[in-house]
């Protein structure tokens, strides 16, 4: 027996069952820490997520449990929205989901969920927060060694080691935080670049090269010899980013000494911030934290703050550069999103994830008329894909991907998954890291998904599997096609019931980045700068990061505070989970301008935009960070000058911490909400909120009402205006 398909007997990419693995069967056949002869213990209940292990309503057929009357109608969503936030009905415990759920579509299917008894996000925050425990809470819980767990308070004051709360807080804001932060987008990042080199070495993969002159003028920052032909390049550009990747800790990274701001890079130097290579650099930070290692508290803050900049520019920065090399530069367009999208007679095909390396060949396939006729010859109307998440923002953005036949629009945020597969409607979901929920390999038993895992760093119980193989991705999407076809054919010989909410945002505009905002201007960032000085735009906010299932929280705090800043005629640049609240809300149809103030809505008009610009992705804060640094480049500052605060109201999980950390190394103000797990440390907590902002760095700000938060964005605009020697923003 084999493991994880690699088997010298395993064919190679074709998709198995993660069921047949040996780990699979070892993981319910053993107990290590049963004694000699005893039964092992085994999940045969609704306690696993294993579906093999279900013999409940899992295997039923779904009966769907509608109430319509818990969503407003089609067309009156957007008053309903804003009138819902206004009257602070978000906040209120008692009438908790429903209450933050501001998506129509998620309203009628959590209520469908809800009332069927299945385990769902909203409900099990609900169950958790009865059991919670405040040490963890604070970060005052730790785990990594024998003579634990420990946990400190104010009668046992150390734990078993000696360790106190402010090395302990601060190691598990590295440890559990900082460093899987990183180490995730790094990955994403060796992972793109692994495709570029596919494109140019094998023309058969599928994939290909779309901005060829971008990769020349990045490899031309870079160093490189542009004079090769494209191929050439592009392997050249591949293996030099990998190889910073690789790079050791003490050799300098070269990715950002060739691509972070000059003064920024003066300063990082001065304070031991300017990082190695990032797997080193996450792997030393992993070391620091063992038991009885490092006991300084702020060494690990600005070890923290130094993964940051490993984050942006071995991460963040080159995914974006690199991705939109392969699938095309952003431009502005109007797109579609929500569950009404999905449509009961035809192949729905869902990607999801962060890393649409995939997804856009099989977008490209799926457009083909080959592949629409072998849908047709199996009883559908066609065949069409919708992307998810954060894959589904890039997707929606990239110009080489969104205008193909087959595309249909993007879905919805990570809290939306179960309650999507509920319609029953979803025949294929490709996943990859990250957000995935584990529950899913349940529901999609229960209603009818293939799911099919398509990155080795993700695998569950019962799904399928399509080995990461760039050079082969057109092989790989044919497989996942033919996948699709055959559930769509069970789900139509079984005659199963859909349900499809009538909610889709039919006016979105996507499309933004660095180079599709200049060309907006007219080729220059001047004419925006120019609009901030005389106080027409305040300012710059960008809202970014994940939506959480917490009380006030799900989607409406972001709803709230981004209906606040635009009011205040502040910019607003959405990038994650929260470009789906945006959209959903109707912040990103360019209507939205007459919600803003008069300043920010006449550059609004007069541009025809939008006055939330949509970047995309969590992981294109990236693309945010290079508009940052080529207006405040422009106006000759340096980026922690800039009138510019960055928000993460509903932050989620470690890669909004490590990108906070970023952040901070570029001298900004970060918003986060929830509260992040510091507080039992006073020392972190200054560190954090004060102390970084003394020595040329960002600070972070906690608060969790949306109209406080509000006022401390535009506190600290003004403050920025003020140091720039710029009038008070307009308020009018």
């Amino acid at each position: 027996m084999t493991g994880n398909n690699q088997g010298p007997n395993q064919e190679q990419g074709k998709a198995t069952p993660t069921g047949s693995y040996s780990a699979q069967d070892l993981r319910h056949a053993t107990d290590p820490m049963m004694p000699s002869g005893k039964t092992p213990v085994t999940h045969t209940s609704s306690s696993t997520n294993d579906p093999a292990h279900h013999h409940d309503q899992h295997d039923q057929v779904p009966r769907f449990m509608i109430d319509e009357t818990v969503a407003p109608p089609a067309h009156a969503v957007h008053e309903w929205q804003r009138e819902h936030v206004a009257g602070k009905h978000d906040q209120d415990k008692a009438g908790y989901p429903l209450n933050v759920i501001l998506d129509p579509a998620m309203r009628v299917m959590y209520k469908s969920v809800h009332d069927q008894g299945l385990s769902n996000v909203f409900d099990r925050f609900t169950e958790q927060e009865k059991i919670r425990c405040k040490f963890c809470v604070e970060g005052l819980s730790c785990q990594l060694c024998a003579n634990g767990p420990c946990r400190i308070s104010d009668k046992v004051q150390r734990g078993v080691c000696g360790v106190d709360a402010d090395v302990m807080v601060a190691r598990n804001f590295m440890y559990r935080h900082v460093t899987i932060g990183t180490a995730a987008n790094v990955y994403h990042c060796h992972q793109v670049a692994r495709t570029l080199k596919a494109a140019a070495e094998h023309p058969e993969s599928g994939l290909k090269i779309r901005e060829p002159e971008k990769l020349r003028h990045w490899a031309s920052l870079a160093g490189l010899d542009t004079h090769k032909d494209t191929n050439a390049l592009a392997i050249d550009f591949a293996n030099w980013v990998i190889a910073d990747i690789c790079r050791p800790h003490y050799e300098p990274s070269q990715t950002t000494e060739a691509f972070a701001p000059t003064k920024r890079k003066e300063l990082w130097k001065k304070l031991d911030l300017f990082p190695g290579g990032a797997n080193a650099e996450v792997a030393m930070a992993q070391t620091m934290c063992m038991t009885n290692l490092n006991a300084d508290p702020v060494y690990f803050l600005l070890k923290a703050v130094r993964l940051g900049i490993a984050n942006e520019y071995q991460g963040l920065l080159l995914l974006n550069i690199i991705q939109e090399i392969l699938m095309g530069t952003q431009q502005p367009v109007m797109k579609k999103q929500n569950m009404g999208l999905l449509a009961k007679d035809k192949v729905n095909i869902i990607t999801n994830g962060h890393m649409p390396h995939l997804a856009h060949v099989l977008i490209e396939v799926a457009s083909e008329e080959k592949w629409q006729n072998k849908a047709r010859e199996a009883g559908a109307a066609g065949l069409q894909v919708l992307g998810h998440v954060c894959e589904g923002q890039q997707l929606i953005n990239y110009s080489g991907v969104h205008n193909q036949t087959a595309y249909a629009g993007q879905e919805g945020e990570w809290l939306s998954e179960e309650y999507l597969f509920a319609t029953g409607a979803v025949d294929l979901w490709t996943f990859d890291y990250n957000c995935t929920v584990p529950t899913l390999p349940l529901y999609a038993r229960r209603y009818g998904t293939t799911m099919v895992s398509v990155d080795p760093v993700i695998r569950m119980p019962g799904t399928e599997v399509l080995e990461f193989r760039p050079e082969a991705m057109r092989e790989q999407a044919e497989k996942a096609l033919d996948m699709a076809i055959a559930s769509f054919q069970k789900r139509k010989a079984e005659n199963r019931e859909v349900f499809i909410p009538p909610y889709v945002s039919e006016k979105c505009m996507v499309g933004f980045s660095t180079e599709s905002v200049r060309a907006a201007l007219g080729g220059s960032f001047r004419p925006l700068i120019d609009q901030i000085a005389q106080g027409n735009i305040r300012g710059i906010a960008t809202i970014v990061g994940c939506t959480t299932a917490r009380y006030g929280q799900g989607g409406s705090n972001i709803y709230k505070i981004t209906e606040g800043l635009i009011k205040n005629n502040v910019l607003v640049l959405s990038g994650g989970c929260t470009s789906s609240v945006m959209q959903y809300t109707g912040l990103t149809d360019p209507a939205a301008a007459a919600y803003a103030g008069s300043g920010l809505r006449k550059v609004c008009e007069s541009l025809g935009i939008p006055p939330v610009l949509n970047f995309g992705a969590c992981v294109d804060i990236g693309k945010m960070t290079l508009t940052a640094k080529e207006i405040a480049d422009e106006m000759n500052v340096d980026t922690n000058q800039l009138p510019l605060v960055i928000g993460a109201p509903e932050y989620l999980e470690q890669k909004a911490v490590a990108d906070a950390c970023t952040a901070v190394a570029l001298g900004w103000m970060v918003h986060v909400a929830p509260v992040p797990s510091i507080t039992g440390s006073e020392v972190v907590v200054k560190t954090l909120t004060e102390t970084t902002a003394t020595l040329g760095l960002g600070k972070v700000v906690v608060e969790l009402d949306a109209e406080k938060t509000v006022q401390i964005y535009l506190d600290e605009i003004e403050a920025k205006r003020q140091a720039l020697g710029l009038p008070s923003g307009n308020v009018h």
